[in-house]
C-alpha cells in the first residue's frame, strides 16, 4: 500500500517505510524529525523539469506527462520501492511541496499504482 505525505506533517506509525522523493532536502527540516527511510532523490523530477515546472498549477498536466516520461528511464528505482513495498506492506513516498495536489509524489504513486 502506498500512501503520500508532506514531510512537514507529523511523522505517524501508520507511514510505514517512508521514501524521501525529493531531490533536494526539505528546508527547515532535521533529519531527526523527518524520520525518512530512504532519500531516494534519483527519482525526483530531473533540475530542469522541477525548475520548469516550479509549482505552477497551469503546467500541472504537462509536467504529469513529462515526469512520466522520465519515470520510464529510471524503472530499477521504481521496481525497488515496489520491492520495499512488498516488503513493509505499508510505505509512505514523503515530499515537501506545498500543494498537496499537484507534486511528483502523486505522480509517482500513480506510476507505481499502475505497474502491479
Amino acid at each position: 500500500m502506498v500512501f503520500i505525505k508532506r514531510v512537514y506533517d507529523n511523522f505517524s506509525d501508520n507511514d510505514g517505510y517512508r521514501i524521501l522523493v525529493d531531490r533536494l532536502w526539505p528546508r527547515g527540516v532535521s533529519k531527526e524529525k523527518a524520520k525518512i527511510d530512504l532519500w531516494m532523490k534519483e527519482i525526483a523530477p530531473t533540475n530542469n523539469l522541477r525548475k520548469w515546472f516550479s509549482h505552477d498549477a497551469e503546467k500541472w498536466e504537462l509536467f504529469k506527462i513529462k515526469y512520466m516520461e522520465e519515470l520510464k528511464e529510471k524503472l530499477p528505482l521504481l521496481k525497488e520501492i515496489k520491492k520495499i513495498e512488498n516488503n513493509e506492506k505499508v510505505i509512505t513516498l514523503v515530499y515537501a511541496a506545498k500543494d498537496e495536489n499537484r507534486n511528483n509524489a502523486v505522480v509517482l504513486k500513480e506510476v507505481l499504482e499502475t505497474k502491479n
